[in-house]
Parts: structure tokens; sequence; C-alpha cells
């Protein structure tokens, strides 16, 4: 067949009949090629409220059925849509078409089937329209041929069509369902059955097949609905996904028009109002001039749901799009969540199930995943800081929707139900007047209308805030602990002091770093050269040692003041003046045989370690760990207590010597005063004996007084044991106070975010009573308006009554006088020609 030509002799490009079916591929499941005939009858040029989907039998032949109550087709946009490319839609009342290639009935048809015939009853027209791959076979057509017809004139049983039309009728009758003219005509008059005196009804039959020979559409397993056969079903794979009634439910953002299923009504869900702990949040692409808000919140049906629901135009593209986090399966982050966004900044491929991947996309995927684990977090940290109690995973926990919202099925439009209210338990038809709030009771009642999106915040995220703190903090530690290792000094070796005191001793002193809890005020020595020691007096007393320099001591090193990590205005507050950096001395050690000094070398090292003040940081000379330094002064504590016990001993046991001595002296003299004295040499050997005898008087009295002193230096050690133990328990007790001093500041800052977070919750709710009563009062001055308006409308009815009657008596009045006026010409005409005929006569 030559191609056909064109009135300037130019080729015209042709469509094989096969291209129906390569056409029809495009969609790889049969949900988006229904959800094709809903949206044409969603659309703005057809504008229907309602659409009825069903399977039916015709003459043995199942068939899947559409019909809507919408204008209607006429016989040129019965050609167009059975054309391919043409697409003429626009916008109406601010609602966007979603047919946008001319392209949807005619793919979605054919993967429904083979064959489909439409009839449309328009306000002027009727119209019946086939595209049928089995007619096209079997009329060997090399193009794809649409029969078309308008019928003029209906009868009960029969109709008659235009001329050129007589051809497209015979086919259709020929290679249909229907074969005879009442059958069409009994298909177009159940559109009125619709309550509707237009509607359009698509039927399709030899509906498609698996390669296994079963049925792709399941009408079996659920008699009110239309299923995907499937035998391994997946917990987490949604149920839109087999079922077209939770398909058809979240099919359009806000819904405008009832679907019903095999008889039963399709509860349409208002998705962004659906959800649990909704926040709001918006991205802001380069190329688009306003914010695009994002719904996020939880799915209060099944945690196992979840991902982005991503729709354009108010049309759904991707059902449950997991992003970012929701993609790792061996974390729990972002389980259950649901972002809902509207992307009519980007381009949704010919079968509406998925965008263009362009840059565009792949930008807004990538920023969105980022937000809605924002949105996961800071769930979680809001969570934590109002109820800490409570273990249990928000995920696992029972959720209700933060709003319930309800369609009227009159006038499609949406109300917000008063919170306590379960949608489950509503009837299955719900009107406007059984709303329980009385402001809304009226269809006429615009919608609530929902605050710009330039008023509306972005969803606070309160946890970063809380991150910067911890990590400030942490920062702080890491920072402490850097400066506050432990520095070890050398041992002087033997013969390496500079005052050239042995090192030999046992008892060896070490210096460390004290713990943050254990700061302390240092207190500097000086080398004495007196041998005795000072009398400790108190905690903060200045302690004078005879201990000598070494050249191996390592001078302490200040910390600065701001890494104490203590608020500046306790330390303004408090009754304590703010702490000066001392002059540091270098403190030596010296080690020596005496267990005395020792001793007193192993307490004064740890005394001048305990009397520091908290507030300030130096690093300061002691032992290792304070239970080693306890253990050697306990030690040290019991071997003073058994040598003045054994001294005291002594002494008792000399005290009792000397006065058995004295005695025996005492008797000797009484014996010789008696008789006299015989002679110079025994006054002599008295005289010896009495001198022997006080020789070791003297040595016991020297004995008794280093064992006075040893009780002396016994009693001061207690005394400085007794001292540290006191400083030790003030200390504690400062640390203590200034700790609950930083507790209630924490708490008090709490209290004050809290409040601050209650004053903007006030204030956001004054703003919307003030938008709700703004709103009111234009809903009254429009209602009264509207009234206003009927009311004249009615009188200049009245008026245009009264007038039209006066016009008919005029026009009455006229006749008449014409009337009269015609028999008075007629009676003057007759009386004017009697004269001449009796003259004639």
């Amino acid at each position: 067949m030559a191609a056909a030509q064109t009135e300037h002799e130019v080729p015209k490009s042709m469509l094989c009949p096969k291209f129906l079916h390569s056409n029809s591929t495009s969609h790889t499941g049969p949900f988006s090629a229904i959800a094709e005939l809903i949206d044409n009858a969603y659309d703005t040029d057809v504008n229907a409220k309602q659409i009825w989907i069903d399977k039916t039998q015709i003459k043995d032949i199942e068939c899947l059925t559409f019909m809507d109550n919408g204008n209607g087709l006429n016989y040129k946009s019965m050609h167009r849509m059975l054309s391919f490319g043409y697409s003429n839609k626009k916008v109406v009342n601010g609602k966007d078409p979603i047919g946008i290639y001319g392209n949807g009935f005619k793919s979605g048809s054919m993967h429904l089937g083979q064959d489909v015939i439409v009839l449309s009853k328009s306000k002027n027209d009727l119209c019946v329209g086939m595209l049928s791959q089995t007619y096209l076979e079997r009329t060997g057509a090399e193009e794809i041929n649409v029969p078309i017809i308008s019928i003029k004139k209906p009868e009960a049983k029969h109709f008659s069509v235009m001329e050129e039309h007589q051809a497209s009728l015979r086919d259709i009758l020929d290679h249909s369902p229907f074969n005879t003219e009442e059958e069409l005509l009994t298909e177009l008059r159940a559109i009125e059955s619709s309550c509707s005196s237009t509607g359009t009804r698509i039927i399709i039959w030899n509906l498609r097949r698996t390669s296994s020979g079963k049925p792709a559409i399941d009408f079996i397993t659920d008699r009110y609905d239309i299923r995907i056969p499937c035998d391994d079903l997946d917990s987490s794979d949604p149920d839109s996904k087999y079922s077209l009634r939770a398909y058809c439910s979240v099919l359009y953002m806000k819904p405008r028009m009832q679907i019903n299923i095999r008889g039963q009504k399709v509860k349409t869900q208002l998705i962004s109002k659906s959800l649990a702990h909704i926040a709001k949040d918006f991205y802001k692409p380069s190329y688009v001039k306003k914010r695009i808000p994002i719904i996020f919140g939880y799915n209060t049906k099944s945690k196992e749901h979840y991902g982005l629901m991503m729709y354009h135009k108010n049309r759904l593209i991707k059902a449950y799009h997991r992003v970012g986090c929701q993609k790792d399966a061996n974390n729990n982050r972002g389980i259950g969540v649901i972002g809902v966004i509207e992307c009519d900044f980007l381009d949704p491929t010919h079968n509406k199930q998925d965008f263009v991947y362009t840059e565009n996309f792949r930008n807004t995927i990538r920023n969105v995943a980022t937000k809605l684990e924002e949105y996961w977090r800071q769930i979680r940290f809001k969570r934590k800081n109002s109820n800490r109690s409570n273990n249990v995973p928000i995920e696992e926990e029972e959720k209700r929707p933060d709003q319930n919202w309800a369609q009227c099925d009159k006038c499609q439009k949406w109300r917000r139900m008063p919170d306590g209210i379960n949608n489950d338990k509503l009837p299955e038809e719900w009107f406007c007047y059984m709303n329980p709030d009385p402001q809304f009771r009226r269809c006429e009642t615009m919608e609530e209308q929902e605050d710009p999106d330039s008023e509306q915040p972005a969803n606070p995220k309160t946890y970063k805030i809380q991150e910067k703190e911890d990590k400030k903090k942490q920062e702080k530690t890491k920072q402490f602990e850097k400066t506050s290792t432990p520095k070890k000094t050398r041992t002087p070796k033997e013969g390496a002091s500079a005052s050239g005191v042995s090192t030999s001793s046992s008892h060896q002193v070490r210096t460390e770093v004290f713990s943050p809890s254990r700061l302390k005020r240092l207190q500097p020595t000086t080398p004495q050269n007196e041998s005795k020691r000072q009398k400790l007096d108190g905690p903060k007393r200045n302690l004078d040692t005879d201990m000598s320099l070494s050249s191996s001591t390592t001078p302490p090193t200040p910390v600065p003041h701001k890494d104490l990590n203590i608020d500046d205005n306790l330390l303004e507050g408090s009754s304590t003046p703010a702490p000066t950096e001392p002059t540091l001395h270098p403190v030596g050690v010296r080690t020596e045989s005496d267990p005395m000094d020792s001793a007193y070398v192993a307490f004064t090292s740890p005394w001048n370690s305990y009397v520091n003040d908290p507030t300030v940081n130096y690093i300061i000379p002691q032992m290792r760990d304070e239970e080693e330094m306890r253990d050697k002064s306990i030690q040290i504590w019991d071997e003073d207590e058994e040598d003045e016990e054994e001294m005291r001993d002594k002494s008792t046991q000399m005290r009792d010597e000397e006065e058995e001595d004295e005695g025996e002296m005492r008797d000797k003299s009484t014996q010789m005063q008696g008789p006299g004295l015989k002679d110079e040499e025994e006054e002599e050997e008295i005289r010896e004996k009495s001198i022997q005898m006080q020789g070791p008087r003297v040595k016991d009295e020297e004995e008794m007084n280093s064992s006075t002193a040893a009780n002396d230096g016994a009693q001061g050690m207690e005394e400085g044991m007794i001292s540290i133990i006191q400083a030790q328990e003030e200390q504690d007790q400062f640390m203590e106070l200034l700790q609950s001093v930083s507790n209630e500041r924490d708490s008090f800052k709490e209290s004050l975010k809290e409040l601050h977070a209650q004053l903007e919750l006030e204030k956001q709710c004054a703003d919307c009573q003030t938008a709700r009563e703004k709103a009111e009062k234009l809903s009254r001055e429009k209602e009264a308006l509207l009234e206003t308006h009927s009311r004249h409308n009615q009188e200049h009815a009245k008026h245009l009554e009264d007038l039209t009657c006066r016009l008919e008596k005029s026009s009455n009045e006229i006749e008449k006088l014409l009337l009269k006026v015609k028999q008075l010409e007629e009676e003057k005409a007759t009386t004017a020609g009697e004269p001449q005929d009796h003259g004639r006569v």
C-alpha cells in the first residue's frame, strides 16, 4: 500500500496496529494502567465527582468496566482521546490537569485488555467509539482505525446516525459485544443510573493474561476488591502493591473524587493528615521560586510500610520509596517514618510510575533523605527528654493520627473531626451535616484553610543544639585530660641532691596529677634551716619543712582557669574571692634513715596536696594514689604507737628502780647517822656508791627526755592527720555544694527552655486563633453577601416577571388595537365603495 499523501504530496507518518501492544508495555502492572483511566475522569475537562470500577459478564465475556458522572465527550473530544499525542487540558480554578502527554488512555486500556469501547453522554451529544486490536487484526488494517459514531434522535430500540458514520456503526456492531442498536442504547442509559445526565462508560474485554495463561487481574480472592495475583506475599510490602482498593486510597494527595470498587466506596486518605507525630519541613531548590513543603510522620497502621510518598500535581508517582538511612536494613533509623512531598518541579515518566532520573531528582532525594533523618533524630530526642522512664521504642508503640479528617460524600470537601473521634466508626456515607463542629456543617462552607508556607516554621532541630553542647563538653574533657596527663619526676640519684643528703630511705615519695574531683590549692613550701617543724594550726596554714631542694624536681605547671568548666556566674556570686595565681616554688624531697623524719616527710607531702583550693587547678606533687598514702600513714602510725608504748614502759621501770635505790640509800644514811661514822673510809665508800647510782639516773633522765620528744612528735603527727581529714571533709562538702548549685543551674536552664517553648506555642496558638477568627468573619461576610445577592436576584426575578406580564398585557392590547384598526379600515373601504356601486346600477 502506498504511503498516504497530503495536499502538497508530502508523505504522512503512519501508525502500525502493533504499536497498540508495544505502547501498552510501558506499564509494569495493571494498577498504573487503571490509574490512567481514573486520571481521565478526575481531570478538569471531565471533572467527575464519582467513578465506579467493576467486573461484569457480557454474553459470557468477562469485562472490566469504568463509569463516571463527569461532563461526557462529544464527537471531537472522543476522536482526540482515541488518537495519539493530543492533549489540550488546561488549569481550571487553580486545579492542574494530570494528563500532559495525550497517551494515557491508549496505553492503559490496551495494557488491561485487547479491546475497549467507549460510550459517552454529554449535554448535546451521544457518542460511541471503539479501539480494538482484534478488530484491526480481523480486518487486516495497516493503520490504526477507530470507529466513532454520533447518535441522533435516539428512540426506545433504534437511533439514527449521519451518513458518514454508517461504516463505523457497522464495524462496532460486528466487532464488539453489542450487536444491535438496542444493546448500545441500553449501555448508554446505564450512565443515567449514576444520578447524572452526563457521563462516560468504558468497557474493556479480552482481558490481559500472564505468560502462563492465568488472568493478570484477580477478581476471586476478594469480592470487593481487584488484586494482583501473588503466591508469596511479603509483610514488608505495602497493601497498595497488591490491592487496588489500598492503592486508590492514597492515589491522590488531596482526593476530590469518590472511587467505588466493585460496589463499595474506597476510604480515601488525606495522607498528610493521617500520620502520628507530624512535623513540617521545607526544601528550597535553586531553580524554584518558593519553598517545597515536606510532611513527616509515623505510619499509624504498620511500621513495616514507610518511605517517601512522592506526588506530582496531586497524583501519586512513587509510593513508599525508601531513602537515606531507611535503605540500611541493619539499623532501625527511619523505620515507620513516612514523608509526603509534592514534586511539581520534577518531570514524571510516561507511565507516571517514576520520575525522570535527572540531576534535579537526585538532589531532591538526597536533601529529603537528610531531612527525614533529622526528623527521626528530633522525635527520638524529644521523646527521651519528655519521658525518660519509657523504654519502649517509638516504632513499637501503638500510635494514633494527630488529626482525624472525613470527606463529605456530597460536596467532596474535607472536614476536620474533633479529637477523640475514631474515623473507623463513622458511617459509610458521611455528609457535612453530620459534623460535630457546627461551624462546618454546611456543604457551602469552605474547607479549613491551612497556614501559608511562608508563615509556618520549619521543624525545629533542638537535638542539634544538645549535640553541640555535648560535643563541647567532650572537647573540654579531652583537653583537660590531655593537659592533666601524669608527669613523673626522676628520683634523685645517690649524691645528686643539692643538699648532699642521702636518699637511701625506704619511704620514697612519688608525684602525679590530682584528679579533677580532688582539686586543692597549692601551698608553696620553702626550705628551712631549723630542725624543728611548726605546729599545724588548720587546713589553710603554711607548712615550713626542712626538705631540701632536689635538682630533679619538676615545678608544677598551672592549668588555665577557663578549662575548669565552672560557671563564671557561680564564681562571681560566691562569697569566696576569685583565686589568684600564687607564686610557685619548687618543692624538694629528702629521704632520711630516721623513722621520725621519714614519717614527717610522708605526712607533710600529702598534707601539701590536700590543702589546695578547688577552684584552681595546679599540677602538684603527691603520692601515686591515696590508698598507698593511707596504708603507709597507718603503718607509720602503728609503729610510732608501739615505740611510744615501749618507751613508756621503760620510763616507768626506770622510775621504780630509782625509787628503790633512793629508799636503800635513805635507810643506809639513817643507820650511819645513828651510831655515827666509824671512819672516813666508810664515808668515802658511801659517797662513791651514791655517785655510781647518780650516773644511771642521769642517763635515765636523758632517755625520758628523748621519749617525751618522741611523744610530742607523735602527738603532732596525730594532730596533722586529724587536720588532713578535716580539710578533706571540708573539700568534699564544698564539691557537693558546687555540684548541687550546678544541678540547680541546669534545671533552671531546662525550665527556662520549656517556658520559652510554651510561650512560642501560645503565640502560635494565638496567631492561629486570630487567623481562624478572620476566616470565620470572612465566611460570615461571604454568607451575608450571598444571601443579599440571592435576595436581590429574587427581587430582580420578581420585577422581571412583573415587567414580562406587563409586556404581555401591552402586546395583547396592541394586538386588539391592531384588529380594531383593521376592522375600521375594512368598514371604511366598504362604506366608500357602496355609493359608486349604486350609481353604476
